[in-house]
């Protein structure tokens, strides 16, 4: 029988023209090979139903056609980005900001880096070929990921974050990620953080932009984590409502290091988060949440990689979805157990609240064990708020609505709590009850049946 090929979708082909303008003007750097990232891309195309690992986000499509990569802002529009930005803002940390995909060294406080932290821009360290960007792509997997190649044959900003060994930073990073503009755009902006051995960190990272527009976001985080390192990371999606956010974190864990990972989603019409997490170390330990809000005509996929290759790591992984209108949510969630990583302790669960009829949620948890000593489980569940709970609530006095808030709150706040910053904790309750609010402003007030101050009617049983 003949082999299929896929024609080229219009975004395909734009991409490849403008791979081949842009690519003069990137900077180029031995340990970077952008050529072999975008001929990758080029073979495999925008990944479709057809690829099991994309089969609930169509990204062939969705993406109709590419966006030009994004030039530096003037300086005014960035002041003016950076000043409505908001995610984060009220904590206390050492920023770096990117508009549009590039520094902005002027809102950064690239002068007040805490000591045992170096901090380099990406575009200076890939024009001198930094050391440090041979530790780029430290989980080999991502290299066969389409998204992860884009960001690799585009990437034109981001920086480089090293932390001494021993090092205990006890003020936060945060990058801020913002969009601007009235025209589609995309970016493609790396940060690696490399934590030498027993250093400590704690990265916030914000990605806010317009709403109304198209823009197309990709994103990459790398980590190296050393031994007996600990690297505390909390993520807020607040794009707009338009963009089609991609995003990916990869982590390498030596023995003993810890890392965890929460990602809050409210953002973008379709969004992908990938995690690739690779235990090479003995006894490293991972935490990776998920709190996830969609409304209507949004999608937003979570996806998780997590391969121990060695003896004794012990991984939770909980993400927890709210469905509204007709909204789509995915998590799609593998563990691999090879067959040196004896003693492993993995667990994943995904739960979805379904808030109306139409939402739909689509869950794929996966083992892949070729230890015999080990104690994994994974599982998933899915379905309305509870009604008896609800009339606890109503009975009580409460409306309908805000007992809903209250039983979400709840519902998400598991996965919220596993952040260890106090204020990240706080600002991710925060986006959470913004959340509600708005959700709460865009229905109409249900009509009180009973004439009460509830309405409540109970079911017999």
């Amino acid at each position: 029988m003949a082999d299929v090929t896929n024609l080229r979708t219009p975004a395909e082909a734009g991409l490849t023209k403008l791979f081949e303008v842009a690519r003069m003007k990137f900077p180029t750097g031995v340990s970077i090979a952008r050529e072999e990232a975008f001929r990758y891309f080029e073979a495999v195309g925008l990944p479709s139903r057809r690829v099991e690992a994309f089969k609930y986000t169509d990204l062939r499509a969705a993406l109709t056609e590419a966006a030009p990569p994004a030039e530096a802002p003037p300086a005014d529009a960035a002041r003016a980005a950076l000043g409505a930005a908001k995610g984060f803002s009220g904590i206390e940390a050492v920023r770096l900001a990117f508009v549009n995909g590039h520094l902005v060294a002027e809102g950064s406080d690239l002068g007040s880096v805490p000591q045992g932290v170096t901090v380099t821009p990406l575009e200076a360290a890939l024009t001198k070929n930094d050391p440090l960007l041979a530790q780029l792509a430290p989980v080999a997997q991502t290299r066969e990921n389409p998204i992860y190649q884009l960001n690799a044959a585009f990437m034109a900003d981001g920086a480089l974050i090293r932390v001494a060994a021993g090092a205990k930073v006890a003020m936060p990073l945060h990058l801020r990620f913002v969009g601007t503009g009235s025209d589609a755009f995309s970016t493609a902006t790396r940060v690696l953080v490399v934590l030498e051995e027993e250093a400590e960190l704690t990265l916030l990272e914000t990605h806010e932009g317009p709403d109304g527009v198209a823009y197309q976001p990709n994103d990459v985080l790398d980590v190296v984590i050393g031994d007996r390192a600990r690297f505390h990371h909390t993520r807020l999606n607040g794009e707009g409502r338009e963009a089609v956010a991609l995003s990916t974190i990869s982590a390498r864990l030596g023995a003993e290091s810890h890392i965890e990972t929460v990602n809050l989603v409210t953002g973008a019409v379709l969004s992908r988060h990938q995690i690739y997490l690779h235990f090479v170390g003995e006894n490293a330990t991972a935490t990776v949440n998920g709190a996830t809000m969609l409304g209507n005509g949004q999608l937003a996929d979570s996806t998780l990689l997590a391969d121990h290759a060695a003896v004794g790591g012990v991984s939770r992984e909980l993400f927890k979805t709210v469905i509204d209108g007709d909204a789509t949510g995915v998590f799609q969630g593998k563990i691999i157990v090879e067959q040196v990583a004896q003693q492993t302790d993995g667990k994943m669960k995904s739960d979805c609240l379904l808030l109306t009829d139409e939402g739909q949620m689509m869950n794929k948890p996966e083992l892949e064990i070729f230890a015999d000593d080990v104690a994994c489980g994974h599982g998933a569940t899915c379905g309305a708020p509870d009604e008896d709970l609800l009339f606890y609530l109503m009975a009580r006095g409460l409306p309908r609505q805000q007992a809903e808030s209250l039983l979400v709150q709840a519902f998400l706040g598991e996965a919220v709590e596993a952040v260890t910053h106090e204020g990240a904790r706080a600002a991710l309750i925060g986006e959470v009850e913004a959340w509600l609010a708005r959700r709460g402003s865009a229905m109409s007030p249900s009509p009180d049946p009973g004439g009460g101050a509830t309405g409540v009617t109970r079911k017999s049983s």
